[in-house]
């Protein structure tokens, strides 16, 4: 179905495709604000030529349930994995891990995508205080691929289908953060806005499921959005991911 608002304005089929099915999982209409937020965001991603390289995803804000923010945006829909009664999930600033058992298995697994076109993303409305991994495979292997938050000390570490973590430091001052590989050599990292480029041998991607919020342990945070993907430009998902949820907060009563 293609819905119209107004002369010039129409909805791409994917866009179409995926409110319907999260109308469906509500059982209720969303605001038309909410509409065009997400239409807009996938008209955005395949401009910047990075929506084929999302392979997995759910928008988690915007949808009037949990069911319906668990409706994939790409890919197969996550589980969702321990207390069914523990989700604390915000139409304007998405869902809350509780920090002890519960996480989603994305259904996608790190090998799914080549050894050196990889790409894992979050946003987080609120990074919690559970020191503990937002996404990434659920082990400690050579392959795998983690954004991990040590919020005692403020350290974050990421990798992308290598043996050793990145760290860095730096203060979160925004909410999105990503990693992406096109490189046997080197990977980039995307915090604060800013991309940076890290030296990092890439190993055979691991045999591991990626799960969200967790790496090991369970993070409290609150994330609004995920990814997981082939290689693509962090600073363009960045930028369509911001949007995509303010828009969303703007629009809801």
């Amino acid at each position: 179905m293609t819905l119209v608002l107004k002369p010039g304005y129409s909805f791409d089929s994917d866009a179409s495709t995926y409110i319907d099915a999260v109308e469906t999982a509500d059982g209720q209409a969303l605001e038309t604000g909410v509409r065009i937020a997400i239409n807009d965001f996938v008209l955005g991603c395949k401009q910047d030529g990075i929506w084929t390289a999302i392979k997995a995803s759910c928008i988690l804000a915007g949808a009037r349930t949990l069911d319906g923010a668990l409706v994939p945006l790409a890919g197969t829909a996550p589980t969702k994995i321990g207390t069914e009664g523990g989700w604390n999930y915000n139409r304007e600033t998405g869902l809350q891990g509780n920090g002890t058992d519960n996480s989603l298995n994305s259904n996608r697994n790190n090998n799914a995508d080549p050894q050196d076109s990889k790409h894992i993303s979050t946003y987080a409305s609120s990074w919690g205080t559970a020191s503990a991994g937002f996404i990434g495979s659920n082990a400690t292997l050579p392959g795998d691929t983690q954004l991990y938050a040590n919020n005692g000390t403020g350290t974050k570490f990421i990798r992308v289908n290598n043996a050793s973590f990145y760290s860095t430091s730096e203060v979160t001052t925004s909410p999105f953060m990503g990693a992406s590989r096109n490189s046997s050599s080197e990977f980039t990292f995307r915090l604060n806005a800013t991309s940076n480029s890290v030296s990092r041998l890439s190993d055979i991607p691991s045999n591991r499921t990626i799960r969200v919020f967790q790496h090991l342990a369970i993070t409290d945070a609150r994330l609004a959005f995920y990814s997981i993907g082939e290689a693509l430009d962090l600073a363009a998902l960045d930028t369509r991911v911001s949007n995509l949820i303010t828009a969303i907060g703007a629009a809801i009563p």
